[in-house]
């Protein structure tokens, strides 16, 4: 009998109330009833050993490390406390430990970061299923491209965009949808299931499904709706926000601001004592429960959110779904919308391009552009003028036309976002990857510079030669890598050229990787010791230099060594306030490494790092 391809997937945890949680449970669930795969989930959020994992029918493991007082640490920094919410200080320890055929990483890009260049990259299978919002796309995901031979999107405009970079092996994977949890309701169950929530019947319900973050156009919406209330009195408007009202948007001041009456805007409150759920107009948190009398009634959110069938029942009080946004991945809401035969009003722009047009049951909202400060991605800002004339569309639209429309939008999703049909595509992707005859030994294999290939007649064979000699990577005519070096060959660079750039690649990797004992670099003195770190160029080193007087009186008794590339060694000789200066390692960024944690006592009493944020919130770390 054949062994089973292990898999890792690595995403929101099965167990969270997000978009990457859903499509985490629903895949997981689809390839464990295969039988054909062993699989082990990594979910983000949760601690390593987190009990929640013992009750899936497969192995898991958290991203964050168990250790509260390396957490406490992570947690003082936000970048660091981000990258190990995402998993960056325990991915290496779990493909260690399960040494999976297959890695599939699924959520945003920037989780990502730096992935490419571990040492268990491509070694093993790898895929990237992420979502991408916003043109022109992120760096990130454009630079790493060649290093993801498996690279997948959520909609179908990022791997447009992508193939305009040059990238023409990324492909769209939407993310599924389950779609037996959502279904259209009978009318009699419908006005049944507004008198229980005190909802007229002839109430015309508009429905918004979102995490309130500030990317959902919740003013547009406002606007939108203030202008039907006023052009369609007779519809007796509703707008239905079911969101947590704790975070993001300022909704009461939104509202106080816009002139809208509070009681027209109804919200999901759901208690967490009880698991029930109630629909009324927003009046703060902590309320009395109606079911068990308990004050813990708050406006929904991602720890504590309905159940799915739940949540089909709320899509059921509305007569129609509008989702005005600047850009997202996918936005699930607005395909399980589509299920409960809801037609859809999208803004035409990122993903929603995927779900406004005339085959997938939904509208297009117009919208203006603008750019994001600092990134200067293209963002769009919904029109309201199209909102409030997209909803008298579908509120005048005769019976009959809006029922075949509806009916539409259900099957659209059903042809294209049930885990059956994502779940499927992805297993054929899995079984068309290679078996794994890495060992994963993750012990760094010397590089060899001093390789001399003999005379190949084909670029790609010796191209193929190099990787394998030099680098000691196994690649084909496939690898993005490869192809990169067959065009450099043809264009701008000659055989000698590009032997000299695998040999240097080759000898910056065994610098890197040289085994450096820290402990050798500092005096054996009984003083306390501070590390300044700045690798950085010479502008910048010199700037840092005036930084060295203050913290020499603040810190009277304390030896400062400063680090810094070796070309800039002149820059510091003769300063009296440096007691040593070090040559830059990268081994250095590890802020908890220098300090220390746990057993291992580090090697220095303060640590600041100038390259990081130079010369901006410039801090110094006393150890805990």
């Amino acid at each position: 009998m054949p062994k089973k391809k292990k898999i890792l997937f690595h995403s929101n945890s099965s167990r969270a109330y997000t978009g990457f949680g859903k499509n985490c449970r629903n895949i997981l669930h689809y390839l464990h009833s295969t039988g054909k795969y062993e699989i082990v989930e990594f979910g983000n959020g949760f601690s390593w050993s987190n009990p929640v994992f013992k009750s899936l029918p497969w192995k898991g493991y958290g991203s964050l490390p168990d250790d509260q007082a390396l957490l406490q640490k992570l947690n003082s920094d936000p970048n660091l406390a981000r990258s190990a919410g995402y998993g960056a200080n325990m991915i290496d320890r779990v493909i260690q430990e399960e040494k999976p055929d297959v890695y599939i990483g699924a959520e945003d890009i920037w989780a990502f970061n730096g992935y490419t260049k571990r040492g268990w990259w491509n070694k093993t299978n790898c895929m990237i299923w992420t979502t991408l919002d916003s043109l022109p796309l992120l760096p990130d995901a454009v630079n790493s491209a060649s290093d993801i031979k498996n690279y997948y999107v959520w909609a179908s405009f990022a791997e447009k965009a992508l193939h305009e970079a040059g990238h023409t092996h990324a492909k769209t994977l939407h993310g599924s949808v389950d779609c037996s949890k959502y279904s259209r309701f009978s009318d009699e169950q419908k006005a049944q299931l507004r008198q229980h929530h005190g909802i007229p019947q002839n109430a015309y319900i508009i429905g918004f499904v979102f995490r309130n973050q500030l990317r959902k156009s919740v003013p547009n919406l406002l606007d939108g709706f203030s202008q039907f209330l006023r052009q369609e009195p007779r519809a007796n408007a509703r707008l239905l926000l079911h969101t947590h009202w704790g975070e993001g948007w300022d909704i009461p001041r939104l509202l106080q601001e816009k002139n809208i009456d509070p009681s027209l805007v109804l919200t999901t409150y759901f208690c967490n004592k009880c698991s029930s759920y109630e629909i009324r107009p927003f009046s703060g948190q902590g309320l009395q429960c109606r079911a068990c009398g308990n004050k813990s009634l708050n406006t929904t959110n991602t720890q504590h959110g309905v159940s799915e069938s739940q949540l089909n029942e709320i899509y059921n009080l509305m007569n129609v779904y509008c989702h005005p946004f600047t850009s997202g991945g996918q936005e699930l809401p607005i395909q399980e919308a589509k299920l409960t035969e809801l037609i859809t009003l999208v803004t035409d722009y990122s993903c929603g391009k995927d779900s406004c047009s005339p085959q997938s049951g939904g509208f297009p909202l117009d919208w203006a552009e603008y750019r994001e400060p600092g990134t200067q991605f293209i963002k769009a800002t919904t029109h309201a003028s199209s909102i409030a004339n997209n909803l008298k569309k579908v509120f005048n639209m005769n019976p009959s036309k809006r029922r075949k429309i509806e009916k539409k939008a259900r099957q659209y999703v059903l042809d294209n976002y049930t885990p059956e049909i994502i779940g499927g595509k992805l297993e054929e992707i899995i079984d068309s990857l290679p078996e794994i005859d890495w060992d994963f030994d993750f012990s760094f294999k010397p590089r060899n510079p001093q390789y001399s290939p003999p005379e190949i007649e084909g670029d790609s064979e010796w191209i193929i030669d190099l990787y394998k000699n030099i680098l000691l990577c196994d690649v084909d005519e496939h690898d993005e890598g490869h192809k990169h070096w067959m065009h450099r060959l043809k264009t701008d660079m000659n055989r000698e050229s590009v032997l000299q750039y695998f040999k240097d690649v080759a000898q910056k990797e065994n610098s890197e990787n040289n085994k450096q004992d820290f402990g050798d670099l500092f005096d054996k003195t009984e003083n306390k010791k501070a590390l300044m770190v700045c690798n950085a160029d010479l502008g910048a080193v010199f700037s840092c230099t005036s930084l060295l007087e203050d913290f020499s009186k603040k810190y009277k008794d304390v030896d400062l060594y400063f680090a810094c590339p070796p070309p800039l060694f002149p820059l510091l000789d003769g300063n009296p306030f440096v007691k040593k200066v070090l040559p830059y390692l990268p081994e250095m960024e590890d802020e908890l490494m220098m300090i220390g944690r746990n057993a291992h006592k580090g090697y220095v009493d303060y640590y600041i790092n100038l390259s990081r944020n130079f010369l901006k919130n410039i801090s110094v770390l006393a150890p805990q």
